[in-house]
């Protein structure tokens, strides 16, 4: 199968590409730096900066690209970014497909568990769960919008809304070294709901709905055991034989990411309805299974 993968040398997409390689796929990846992603994966990709490179029918596009959505402060700016490198960039892939004389079969489009807003209440949310309104909902709902076009095309679209996802990289490189050292603990009041995913089962669970052509729509992309931030940092610090007992203050918080602060402060406990209807089943739904497969 020949793939085009945008983010690809990301945190979730190079860990995907690596495994479609494994599996004897060829993999356009679609990047702003071509000889960085050459490198990572010892030239075994195409690597492109534009659409109009692509040199070949694709049997399959993987949308992972975006810009850190939890790195730095919202400023307006900051905002006008996160959107465009999602939807901007979900625009321009949807309409090189229609431009294309063999268009792809299916498109698999990111999206995030952001899509329901920050929610207070305990109940589990489904793929039909309500949502709140606020910035992430809008950029969850308008990239999926986005994605969603390509149905005009008569490409089958699943919309991948993930979780926090732990692996070797991304979230949980950056909480490590506070609590190695013994200086993690809670966010907040650490009562705010925090739905995660292994990154095995978050590349499984891809390649589910890659190679499943009766997969469409939005799914879930979460472990179906969502955990409070406080129960997170009593598993993470148990997992590393450490206290974990330094609860960090909400101000710090805002004050690192503004608005953006109620990506920690806040959540929702999200359930991955869709793939366990479809069969999908997780290797790790606990997260102690989780942290233990990472860490160890």
């Amino acid at each position: 199968m020949h793939i085009l993968v945008t983010g690809g040398t990301g945190f979730i997409g190079r860990h995907f590409i690596q495994l479609r390689l494994a599996e004897g796929d060829r993999v356009t990846c679609l990047t702003r730096n071509p000889a960085r992603a050459k490198q990572l994966f010892q030239n075994r990709v195409v690597a492109i900066r534009t659409l109009d490179d692509v040199s070949e029918p694709v049997e399959a596009v993987i949308n992972l690209a975006g810009a850190p959505i939890a790195d730095r402060r919202w400023s307006a700016a900051r905002k006008q970014l996160l959107r465009e490198s999602r939807i901007g960039l979900t625009a321009e892939l949807v309409h090189w497909i229609s431009q294309q004389a063999s268009p792809p079969s299916v498109l698999i489009s990111g999206s995030a568990i952001g899509f329901y807003g920050s929610q207070l209440l305990d109940t589990p949310l489904a793929e039909t769960g309500d949502f709140q309104p606020g910035f992430t909902h809008q950029l969850c709902a308008d990239w999926e919008e986005a994605a969603l076009q390509a149905e005009t095309c008569g490409v089958r679209v699943c919309l991948i809304r993930t979780g926090v996802v732990m692996g070797n990289g991304g979230a949980l490189s950056k909480m490590l070294p506070a609590f190695r050292f013994g200086l993690g603990g809670p966010i907040g009041s650490g009562q705010q709901w925090m739905s995660w995913i292994a990154l095995e089962d978050h590349l499984r669970a891809i390649n589910h709905l890659l190679t499943h052509p009766d997969a469409s729509g939005a799914y879930n992309l979460t472990a179906p055991h969502a955990v409070r931030n406080s129960e997170f940092a009593q598993i993470l610090g148990s997992v590393l034989h450490r206290p974990a007992l330094l609860r960090m203050p909400p101000f710090v918080i805002k004050l690192m990411l503004g608005e953006g602060a109620e990506l920690l402060l806040e959540g929702q406990r999200v359930y991955p309805q869709r793939l366990l209807d479809a069969g999908f089943q997780f290797h790790h739904p606990t997260l102690e299974t989780a942290l233990k497969q990472v860490l160890d």
